[in-house]
Formats: structure tokens, sequence, C-alpha cells
């Protein structure tokens, strides 16, 4: 009921402003109504504001005014493209832009953009977005604009050549009551006033405040008149309040102007109206005090209070009441811890101390929820306080108005809670544009429900909603992957012998010895398998575990390892570092104990929630929904919405595949690959009716991040892998560069096929061609007319690499050689990975510890993030939410890498796989010299980008046997 309250009290404010400001209210007639309804809308504001959602750290912007999508940052100044915005306001149904700033973004486009409806546009957060665009997300088109003619000004013509009642310089702020219209046109040190909304392209202003006349500028002066550089402008119940910047003032008019020039009422900041300190920043010496104010760029009231970013200071002070006296003294201070400071980021002063420096002195963050850097914007709905703090690239958002100096924020807007939070000392790079990040927000305004920031670095508006917070911290992330962890391994082997000593360090710190470092010393009767253990109990029990890592023992009849897996995933794990050794009995002796340990760092950790176009997701949360329900992997479609829950991307409805209270599968829209970051939220139908939304969270989107898919369990898992085929196979790789008169030959089992390379299969301006012709032409000569007795060739993928598969089902085809060789000075370099056909088992069959893999075979993976694939033609054919339809041989435009047992596997095939949705099948030939392990360790890699670790088993008889 108090969700339906609200949407009244919204509804209402809108029409009843609507009509008053058209005419279509007259006070008499429709007093009583009015009343009546101002009573139900002030009841239902009410219940509405005590079951009202909060804002909380990391959430991303719902909808985006100004770009294309989350990430474009492209320069416009058409009625959908904004430039460096610095103002923006809201009254009634009606978003206002100034679209300039004075923070050295670009470009100025020196005008104001209105748009008209913003509630069509806007929608509550429980609305469907519609469908169609490439960001549904992305929204508003200009209806009006002012200080320039229309929408189509070319942008070297914007800048204004003389001062008018229709020109603007810099027009960086903007304010309405929904009556009248104040615009703070700061280099022409004035500010403009319309007393009816303007409905016209360039329409002329009627008042001017700071000059004689709307065409004509006078020499600066200081008195209750004159302005200079003003920044700011407000506009509550018949005052007009100017942030005068450069006179380190703000001015009050009790009764709004309404004729050139008027003189000020009141002046805060200043003794008199004739007062200034020095103008210069760079040299101006101003002690801050209650009363004072040091280039003030805006001011803003909730009706009862009074607000100002004292920019110079580095604070926001705020009066309790509007003031009605010169200098009146502020009652609260945030930013500082009183009213006598001025340090931007006072960290020592407002944060708490995160540990010690080297000769015993606190240190601290480089920021934390109290502090203030260049302050902005500060703005209140009436319940809560927002404040744009620009120097930190964020908005603070206070739950209720503070009471005291120096308060914390309650959240933060604008910086991601994984990586930079509260009290992070970093900064985003001044290039990034997502969905969860802002630069310097230089103003702020309030709809009733949609908190707008202007985001100038990005050119753009930014329209956050309170929402629960269902989704978890980075839960989106890739369905296959989940989480990347780092790990290490330690092989243990040799003799246990009675009185030797195992030590291992983890993160070893010399003065915590105790929670770094783990010994076992092998009693008469002890084994490796005990000393793995005891290791392996103590890591993880001693002292409430090892911080770092958790130790998993892998125990079999002649296979020992210590597996090491980061406690914290992605990529901080890879900075562990890990060690072992081995204490003889004697001094001098050596130990007959052996423990390799791996790399010296634990490796592979990745961010699983980075994800490709395409990909399919796993959403982690809670309280999504109170059903589960799921389609086949394998369905040619998946549904936009199930079982009443529905996920966007940008705004697009995305194909799910399962939904459960607490969890979500879903492609990400091939759409969004045009883009770095996207955002995400869910919303739901419960069984009852009801209708839930989540906040949205921002998504990074890269080319490429591959995950392979496993079965459930603690990482690393066991992958879901496949034996590839029922018949022996070989594979022969083509590198170097054919040219024209080069022989290569195949030999099977004494049966030799060549091939000339003819000057017409050479290509100046593709050297790769010859090669692949040669492959193609070496698979046509071994399988022309009845082909080899034997084997029949077939290309391995996109890769020039020639497979061969034995005719023969089963193990019988298993032994048969191969030779291959070229002519002398060959260019093409012709290698066989396996001197013999080999490996044959049940094709499609799982590798299991009861049918494992062997050294050389071929197994099938399947994957999902390696992104894009080639040819253009296949790529064509990929469509968000359905099945992939072909060609068959197709490949990831990025190269598909694969290590297994430490060793490199051969990507023999990696494409999109027929009839599955965003799933991709990876074949990988084994090296020949692998050991026997019951958990070999497989990633693939494009890039930078390293899949999550999986696991299978591996039998060598041959070594096992000692052949």
């Amino acid at each position: 009921m108090a969700e339906g309250c609200c949407n009244f009290a919204r509804d209402y404010r809108v029409t009843l402003t609507n009509r008053y400001t058209k005419g279509l209210v007259s006070p008499d007639p429709l007093l009583g109504k009015m009343l009546i309804y101002q009573l139900l809308a002030s009841l239902c504001v009410f219940a509405c504001l005590a079951s009202a959602q909060e804002f909380y750290t990391g959430q991303a912007a719902r909808l985006i005014i100004g770009q294309k999508s989350f990430t474009d940052q492209y320069p416009g100044n058409s009625a959908t493209q904004l430039g460096a915005v610095g103002g923006i306001a809201i009254a009634g149904d009606r978003l206002y832009v100034a679209d300039s700033s004075r923070i050295g973004a670009s470009p100025a486009n020196h005008r104001i953009v209105i748009y008209d409806g913003i509630s069509s546009f806007v929608p509550r957060p429980e609305v469907q977005p519609q469908q169609g665009p490439r960001c549904p997300a992305c929204v508003g088109v200009g209806s009006v604009v002012l200080g320039q003619p229309n929408f189509e000004v070319e942008a070297a013509k914007m800048f204004p050549s003389k001062v008018a009642a229709t020109t603007m310089r810099l027009a960086t702020a903007v304010a309405s009551d929904g009556k009248i219209l104040a615009v703070a046109d700061t280099d022409f040190n004035r500010v403009l006033i319309w007393r009816n909304l303007p409905t016209s392209n360039g329409q002329a202003a009627d008042i001017v405040i700071g000059q004689e006349s709307l065409d004509k500028l006078r020499p600066i002066a200081t008195n209750n008149k004159s302005l200079r550089g003003p920044q700011g402008v407000w506009v509550q119940d018949g005052r007009l309040f100017i942030a005068d910047t450069q006179n380190h003032r703000v001015l009050i008019w009790n009764r709004i102007p309404t004729s050139n020039d008027q003189a000020a009422d009141v002046v805060l900041g200043q003794p008199n109206f004739t007062t200034v300190p020095q103008v210069d920043i760079s040299r101006v010496s101003v002690d801050p005090k209650q009363n004072n104010l040091l280039n003030p760029v805006s001011v803003s009231s909730d009706g009862r209070r009074l607000f100002v970013s004292d920019l110079g200071h580095n604070r926001v002070m705020i009066w309790n009441t509007i003031p009605t006296s010169n200098q009146a003294p502020a009652d609260l201070v945030l930013g500082q811890p009183d009213f006598v400071s001025a340090v931007a980021n006072n960290v020592s002063k407002l944060c708490a101390s995160n540990g010690k420096a080297t000769d015993g002195t606190a240190t601290y963050p480089g920021r934390c929820g109290a502090t203030i850097n260049f302050p902005r914007y500060a703005l209140s709905d009436g319940r809560r306080l927002f404040v744009a703090d620009g120097g930190n690239d964020r908005v603070l958002v206070y739950n209720t108005i503070p009471t005291t100096n120096g308060a914390a924020a309650d959240a933060v807007l604008g910086q991601r809670s994984d990586t930079l939070n509260l009290t992070s000392d970093g900064a985003f790079p001044n290039f990034v544009s997502a969905a969860d990040v802002i630069r310097t927000p230089t103003s702020l305004a309030w709809d009733g429900a949609n908190l707008y920031i202007a985001d100038p670095y990005n050119r753009r508006v930014l329209v956050y909603t309170a929402a629960p917070r269902l989704i978890a911290d980075t839960g989106v992330r890739n369905a296959a992957s989940r989480e990347i962890f780092a790990v290490g391994t330690m092989n243990f082997g040799g003799t246990a012998t009675e009185g030797e000593t195992i030590t291992i360090k983890v993160n070893y710190d010399e003065k915590d010895k105790e929670n770094t470092s783990y010994t076992y010393k092998f009693p008469k009767d002890g084994t490796l398998r005990t000393a793995i253990l005891a290791l392996a109990s103590d890591i993880n029990t001693k002292n409430g575990g090892n911080k770092n890592v958790l130790a998993t023992p892998v125990l079999r009849t002649s296979f020992f390892v210590l597996v090491l897996t980061a406690r914290t995933a992605g990529e901080p794990g890879n900075l562990v570092s890990y060690a072992a050794e081995v204490a003889p009995v004697k001094e001098g002796e050596t130990a007959k104990t052996l423990v390799t340990a791996g790399t010296g760092s634990l490796a592979g950790g990745q961010d699983a929630a980075q994800v490709s176009a395409g990909t399919i997701v796993t959403i982690f949360g809670e309280n999504f929904t109170d059903r589960t329900a799921s389609v086949p992997l394998n369905a040619k479609e998946w549904p936009r919405g199930l079982a009443g829950v529905e996920v966007f991307f940008d705004g697009i409805s995305s194909p799910i595949q399962s939904v459960s209270p607490t969890q979500i599968n879903v492609q990400v829209p091939i759409e969004v690959r045009d883009s770095t970051s996207s955002n995400a939220w869910v919303r739901a139908v419960f069984s009852d009716g009801r209708i839930s939304y989540s906040a949205p969270v921002g998504v990074p989107i890269i080319l490429q991040n591959p995950g392979i898919f496993a079965e459930e369990g603690t990482d690393p898992r066991t992958g879901i892998i496949t034996h590839y085929s029922s018949s022996a196979t070989a594979t022969i790789s083509l590198d170097g560069t054919a040219k024209k008169d080069d022989v290569a030959t195949v030999t099977i089992n004494g049966r030799s096929y060549s091939y000339t390379v003819l000057e017409s299969d050479v290509d100046a301006n593709d050297p790769s061609k010859a090669n692949y012709t040669l492959r193609d032409k070496l698979v046509e000569t071994i399988n022309s007319g009845n082909g080899d007795p034997e084997v029949v060739a077939f290309p391995s993928g996109y890769y020039t690499r020639l497979r061969l598969q034995s005719k023969k089902l089963g193990p019988d085809g298993n032994g048969t050689p191969l030779e291959v060789k070229t002519s002398d000075s060959s260019g093409i370099i012709l290698t066989a990975f396996n001197n013999e056909l080999c490996c044959a088992n049940v094709a499609g069959s799982r590798v299991s510890d009861e049918n494992p893999a062997v050294p050389g075979e071929t197994i099938v993976i399947l994957a999902t993030g390696l992104g894009a694939i080639f040819p253009e033609a296949a790529n064509n054919t990929v469509f968000t939410g359905l099945g992939y339809s072909g060609p068959e041989i197709n490949e990831p435009l990025e190269f598909v890498s694969s290590i297994a047992g430490g060793k490199t596997a051969n990507v023999l095939f990696a494409g999109l796989k027929l009839g599955l949705i965003g799933i991709y099948e990876v074949h990988l030939e084994l090296n020949t010299d692998l050991d026997t392990d019951p958990r070999v360790q497989l990633t693939i890699a494009q890039s930078f980008q390293v899949s999550n670790i999986v696991t299978f088993s591996l039998k060598n008889a041959r070594k096992d046997s000692g052949r």
C-alpha cells in the first residue's frame, strides 16, 4: 500500500504542478478539492518516506541522459547528446540541464536544455523498460533549448558573439520552482530569469540580475546588485538565492526580483555587500570561520534549511533556518570537524586510523565517509542529504540530515564497493565511463523518487534510484568461472624418514612465524599421507586458520599433493607466496623426503565479474523470487522472462535459463558488445502478484573472459570434460610460411601423401593463405578416391592443423605409425604432435577416475565467455537468446591457449557449439609426457584473461609400468 501511496504522491505532484503552470487550475473553485488531495498526498508522502528504500555504496545508475550507452563520452549538442553538463534542476515534470561547466570539461555548449514530461521517460523502477533501441536505459530527448536558436547549431558557432537576452556564456547552474526559471550565466556575471516557463527555442529572458540590462555588461564592482562568476542559483518559496562564487558570498532576495538589477536583501559569507576578500584563490589567505565563505559554488534549500557548498574551504555549510541577517553564522559543517578547519580530505580529524607507520605514528586512509574534497553541490529531499563531493568523484548520501559537525555519510555513489569504498585511496582514471562511475559531479536534482547527477566529464546526467540491494557485490559472474581463485601446489615424494622435518611457509613473516610457518616432523611410523594431512590441518585450523590460503590434501595410492587455494577470489590471490623445505635428520645430509613447491606464488586468480557480451552469467543475490524454474540448456530459445522474473542489461530484456530465490542464470545481451560497462537489475512478479525490483549494479564488459564449466563443489572443481573420439587420432601442425615449390609429405603406416605448393596458392597480401591451402590439399590428397585404408583426414577448425582419425572403432586403431617431412629449404614446418595414432575411447563419455584421460588424447571441454567469433558469416548468425545455427567451423576472434598439468595443451578447435546458446566447445590435445594424476589442473586463456581452474583424472600407463 505504501508503494501505491508513493506513486500517487509523485503523480499528484506532477499533475498539479503541470495544471497550475499551464493555467488549468484556478485558485478559488478547486481550492477545496486541492486541499483534500494535498492532504492525501501529504499522508502518502509520509507513508512513502517511512517505507523508502535507501541508496547503498557501489550501486549503479538506472538510467542515463545525454549519451547512447553508459560508456559513450561523445561530445554533442543535439537534442539527445550533451556536453560538459554543469547544472541540473527539476520542477513539475520538467528537467532543466545547464550544458556547460566551470571545471575544464568540454564541450561548453552555452545553453539550457529542457526536457518535458520526464515521468514518461524516467518511469518508476517497477515498470518494464520499453524494448526496441540498443539501450532502453539511455533516455531523454530535449524539447526546448535556451541560449541557442535550435538544436542544430554547429559546435563552432555556439560561443556567443555578444551579450543579449537570448545568449549565455558558460551557463553553469539552473533552478526553477515550476513557475519561473533562473539561470546562472557565469561568464557574463549575471543571472537570467524567465517569469514564465520557456516554451520555445531561443526564448529571451525577461529579467537580469547582476547587470543593468539584458544587452550590456558593466565593470566589475562589489555591492548589493553585482555578481562575479555566479555558479549557483536556487528558487524556493518566493525567494531567490545566488552563489556569487568569485565574490565569496551567497545573496538572498526575499522576493523574486521583478526588475533588472534588483538589489539583494541578505548576504552570507561577508559582513556586508561591499566587502570581498582577495579574489585570486591561488594567493588567498582567508581563515575559515562559522560565518565566512570561500568560492561557494552552490546553494539550495529544503524549505527549512539552507545548504551551501563552500568549495574553497572543502566543506558544506548548513543553516537550520533560512538566514535573515547579513553574515549569519552557519549551524553545522560537513567535511570538517569544526568551523575553523579547511583541509581537503581531513582524514586525521575525521577518519579512523588504519594502522601505524614504522615510527609508531598513526596512519589514515586517503579519505573516508566523513571527508570532503572540493564539494560542488548539496541537496536535500527533505529527509536525506546528498553532497556532490567533486574532488573525490563521488556523491555522499546521508540517510538523515546530519546534526553533528563532520558527520560521516551512510553511502557513496560513483564508486564500486569492491575496489573503491568509503575509505579507499585510489581514484578512477580520467577516461573511465561506466554505469557505476561518476567523475567530478557538479549538480544534483530530485524528482521525488530519483536522484539526478550531473557528470560533466562523461557528458551525461545519471539517474539513480534507491532500491533493495538484492544483487550481491560483483554478483554478476561468468556462470562457468563464478570465482577464479589463485592456486598453488606442492608435490610430496621420496621416502618418509623418521626425524626429517617439513616446513611450509605461506606469506612468510619473520615476526609472525606462528601464523605463516607450519612444520611436521616425521615420527617413527610417519608416512607421506600423515604428513600431508597434518600440515593441511595445521594450515586450516591453527589459530583460526591461515588468513591467506585453504589447504586441500589430494591423496592417491602413489600420488600425494597439497593444494593451496587463495581465500580471496580474483587477482589479489596471485600475491600470496609459498615455499616448502625439508630438513634432514643430520645437518649436511640429503633429505630422503621430497617436497616440491610450484612457482613460489599462487597463480591463476582472475575477476569473473568482468564478462563479455553473449556470456552465460550467474547473478547471485537474495530474494529474487519465491519460485524456482528452468529451461533446458539445449533449448533453441531462452525466454526473456521466466516464472515472473526478468533481467535487464542497459534496459535490454535478457534471455533466462533458470531462476531461484538466490541465483539466476542469464545470457548477457550481445548488443552490449559496443560498450565497456553495463548496468544490470532484476524485476520479479511474486506468486502473490507483488512486484519487486533490485537496485542496478555495474557490470564491466570486456572482449572476452573465458570460464570452463565444472561440477559443483569447492574450487578447483572437477571439469565437465568428455573424451573426443571413439577412434584413435593424431594431429599435424603446419607452421612457418609456405612458398612456391615447397613439398609437404605425410606418411601413414608406410603410405606417403604429398603436395607441392603452386604459385597460385601464394598471396603476397595474405601469407597465411598458402598454409591453409596446403593443409586443405593434404586433406584432399589423403581422402581422394577411396581414401587411405586406415584413416580419414580433416582440418582442425581455423587453425592450420591437420587431424587424422582411424577408420577403426576402439583401440584397434591405436598405434598406427605416422611421419611427416618437408622439402629442403622449405618455408613450411610440419610437426606431428604424436608419432602414432592413439587414445581411442567412447566419444562423449565423461572423463573420470574410472575412465581417465591419457597423455596425447583429445578431450572436449565446454566454456562460455570467449567473445565474438569469425568468419563474419558465422558472427552474423549469433543472436541473443537463440541457439547458434552455424556455420559449424568458427573461431573466437581472440586466440585460445591452454595449460593442462603444467604443460601446453594444443587447442585443436574452439568455437560456438551448434544448437546451444552462449556455449563454446574447445578441443584440447593433451601433452604426451603428462604423469598420472587424479587431479590434473586445466585452464584456458585468451590474451590476459585466464579461466577458472578445473581438474580431471589422467592415467599414464606406460610411465607407471616403467615402459
